[in-house]
């Protein structure tokens, strides 16, 4: 019986060692196939893919461009904001330079100092003077 035995567990085996290299010729196959199907509808698919993408570019573009143009309207209202109130605070700098300058002139004047005004006048009136000083020069 060992003889019967060892036989069937050999003739088992080689059973076994068969299916195992018919499956693994399956595998093998199936896999071959699969790269063959990839490439044949890889190309649909690949053209497939790009025109999703330019989609979605398109999309992509349209919505920077919308955000732009809100943002650059933002910017621009802020902007006549801006230039309105700088406007104004020339006013104020203005009136306030002139206060200053007033009181400055007033303070002046009070300690005996003349005023820009008063330096003109007397500078005119010195110019006056040395032309008919000239003009009695010439004369004599």
């Amino acid at each position: 019986m060992s003889k019967v035995a060892v036989k069937k567990s050999v003739e088992d085996k080689a059973a076994v060692l068969t299916d195992v290299k018919g499956y693994a010729r399956k595998i093998w196959l199936a896999g071959l196939g699969a790269y063959a199907k990839a490439g044949q509808e890889g190309v649909g698919y690949f053209k497939e893919l790009v025109k999703t993408g330019e989609g979605v570019e398109q999309k992509g573009k349209k919505l920077v461009n919308e955000q732009v143009e809100a943002a650059n309207s933002q910017i621009g209202s802020v902007k006549n904001t801006v230039i309105g109130v700088k406007g104004k605070v020339d006013v104020q700098l203005d009136k306030i330079e002139k206060a200053f300058d007033t009181r400055v002139a007033s303070a002046l004047n009070r300690i005996g100092i003349p005023s820009k005004q008063d330096v003109e006048t007397l500078s005119a009136k010195l110019d006056e003077l040395s032309a008919l000083l000239e003009h009695v020069a010439r004369t004599k």
